[in-house]
């Protein structure tokens, strides 16, 4: 993949930089916070190659991309300065709900890579130390404890930061807020006898180490005390009087409402799983297990990372997310390796395989878009073996101890207690998801698409006759060399309207029109301001210099070719001077159209930038 070239135009496809607000990613999909999802081209998008899918949940807009992802986003944020996770205005003004969970979401996505990270230390040292290679009393125990631990300890401070983003204030002092919480002088006050503030003020002693709930409030509350204090603090002295402020309100409101309010947020949410668990512990992986490919879809598995973590901080382990996810994403690459055992697709059977695996591994962006949904049975197969693993889950009560990415290699993650039982039903999980996902998938069957014919098209006789191409795709170079502008700005209703087509125009910076293909040239002017062109592939071309220059009467204008001609992309076709054109006062802007335009699936094309390969790209 040219990591740098899809970048390009995706970037192009969302409407541009200036309509993201900001850009990140998860393991397999860019997530765009755009001003303006509706300037977006989704089916256009959905067609650059590298692309497996596009999903527009919670005021993300998805574009899902497989394990390249990082690569690509990287090249993105080379195109533009982009904020990491702020709310876009499109996200503001959908629902409550929507904006919650879209919240939700771009708060913990970007660490999910640190948490599965540290889930996996500890689920190695749990191996470790289950086949006695390490001993729980032994200093390299400890040290490789820390590793896998200070996540979850300070996790207030890693919330923090990335709230703060959302939130957009200062990330710097989210952290210091943070350490308030956790530090020794604060916690050290925590003796079991009443504490105040002021000597009256009553402050509510927590253990804050792993908690969630309560620094996401005292940030959300830092957000509006900062923005208060910027606008108070003359600029002189703002740069320490606005943070000194933010610090002392946000923290005093921090640990006297929003901090202990939090908690019992969070107490609530635990008692309510915990509840669950004890009477109707199978509801959850069942659940999960069946309906995990649409959470996936809308990115709403981010959501419960919250509650993951929550029971992580009470219980020591985690039901909400571990079992049901195992259950689903084995569900999910099992189906896509059926498909890619049966079908006799080259393409379908290699992205059946690649896709397959990487969701036994715990990713199934590629096998749920790139296979599964797009053949509908596999989907439903995945879920009908993704239920009945989750209910084997339910029952047996399986639970992790960590929190990593549901696969096969999570299995450690499943070691702890006083036997081996609850890792052996995991492994037994598995199996019961793959063997029923297989049968299902075999039986439900799926439509095989055929395989596509591909071949470079014939180069035509001297006579011109244009062979249409067998591709998906067809390039048209810029004719002239200049600046690209969208059709919308040329100052000619026929042409910003796309009435006779799309396309795009050129400020031309060198009087010279070359051929932009090999083709037919199918009319001429004898004024030389304007002529149509039939390229080899089919495509329609008209090249017109400037606007009213017919006017000119051949004036400045030289035409080096004539109609029947077949030429060579390249090949000068006519020569125009054009200081004369303007000094006659003549716009030279030349506007580029496919006049066939409705032939085709889309025409995309340029909208700034330096005129040159790839001016416009026709979709067949």
């Amino acid at each position: 993949m040219d990591y740098k070239k899809t970048a390009e135009e995706i970037l192009k496809l969302v409407g541009g930089d200036k309509n993201v607000a900001s850009v990140t990613n998860c393991m397999t999909r860019l997530r765009f916070n755009l001003n303006d999802a509706k300037k977006a081209n989704v089916e256009a998008i959905k067609r650059i190659k590298g692309v497996q899918g596009v999903v527009t949940k919670n005021g993300q807009f998805q574009i899902v991309i497989g394990t390249d992802v990082g690569n690509v986003c990287e090249e993105i944020k080379k195109l533009g300065k982009f904020e990491e996770n702020a709310a876009s205005d499109e996200e503001k003004n959908t629902g409550i709900i929507a904006a919650f969970f879209g919240t939700l979401t771009a708060i913990f996505q970007p660490i999910i890579p640190a948490l599965a990270g540290s889930g996996m230390i500890k689920a190695l040292l749990a191996l470790l130390v289950a086949f006695k290679l390490v001993d729980s009393g032994s200093q390299t125990y400890q040290i490789f404890n820390a590793f896998g631990d200070a996540l979850f300890a300070f996790m207030p401070f890693i919330l923090a930061f990335s709230a703060a983003k959302r939130f957009k204030c200062n990330p710097y002092v989210s952290a210091v807020l943070a350490g308030v919480l956790l530090h020794s002088s604060f916690v050290g006050l925590n003796t079991g006898d009443p504490v105040h503030l002021f000597g009256f003020i009553p402050v509510t002693m927590i253990s804050y180490g792993g908690s969630v709930v309560p620094i996401l409030l005292i940030v959300w509350v830092q957000s509006y005390i900062e923005r208060f204090a910027n606008k108070i603090s003359p600029k002189p002295v703002k740069i320490f009087l606005a943070p000194m402020i933010t610090i002392i309100v946000t923290g005093i409101i921090g640990i006297t409402i929003a901090g202990p309010l939090g908690n019992l947020v969070g107490q609530v949410i635990a008692v309510g799983f915990n509840w669950l668990n004890d009477y109707a512990g199978w509801v959850i992986p069942v659940l999960m297990g069946t309906f995990c490919p649409f959470f996936v879809m809308t990115g709403m598995h981010y959501c419960f990372a919250p509650i993951q973590t929550i029971q992580y901080a009470t219980l020591g382990y985690g039901t909400i997310l571990g079992p049901g996810m195992l259950a689903s994403n084995i569900a999910q690459g099992t189906a896509a390796l059926v498909v890619g055992a049966k079908s006799k697709n080259k393409d379908l059977k290699q992205l059946g395989f690649s896709s397959g695996v990487t969701g036994l591994m715990g990713i199934t962006e590629p096998a749920l878009y790139g296979v599964n949904l797009r053949l509908k049975k596999p989907l439903y197969a995945s879920m009908i073996g993704g239920c009945a693993a989750g209910l084997y889950a339910g029952i047996t009560g399986i639970h992790t101890f960590s929190s990593t990415t549901a696969g096969i290699f999570a299995l450690p993650v499943y070691i702890g207690g006083e036997s081996f039982a609850n890792v052996i039903n995991a492994a037994i999980t598995i199996v019961i998801s793959m063997v029923v996902t297989a049968i299902a998938t075999l039986i439900l069957g799926f439509d095989d698409p055929a395989e596509e014919q591909s071949a470079e098209p014939a180069v035509p006789e001297k006579t011109g006759t244009p062979v249409k191409a067998q591709g998906i795709k067809i390039s048209i170079d810029s004719p002239v060399e200049g600046r690209v502008i969208p059709l919308s700005e040329v100052k000619d209703e026929v042409f910003s309207n796309e009435i006779v087509g799309k396309g795009a125009a050129v400020v031309p910076q060198k009087g010279e029109i070359h051929a932009p293909a090999d083709g037919e040239i199918a009319s001429i002017f004898d004024t030389g301001h304007a002529l149509g062109m039939l390229t080899r592939d089919g495509v329609e071309l008209l090249i017109h210099v400037g606007l009213n220059t017919v006017e000119l009467k051949g004036k400045y204008f030289t035409i080096h070719a004539k109609q029947g001609d077949y030429v060579k992309k390249g090949d000068l076709l006519i020569s125009f001077d054009i200081e004369g054109i303007q000094n006659a006062g003549y716009d030279v802007t030349t506007p580029v159209l496919i006049t066939n335009t409705a032939d085709y699936m889309d025409v995309l094309a340029k909208q700034e930038g330096n005129a040159g390969a790839d001016l416009i790209t026709v979709i067949k």
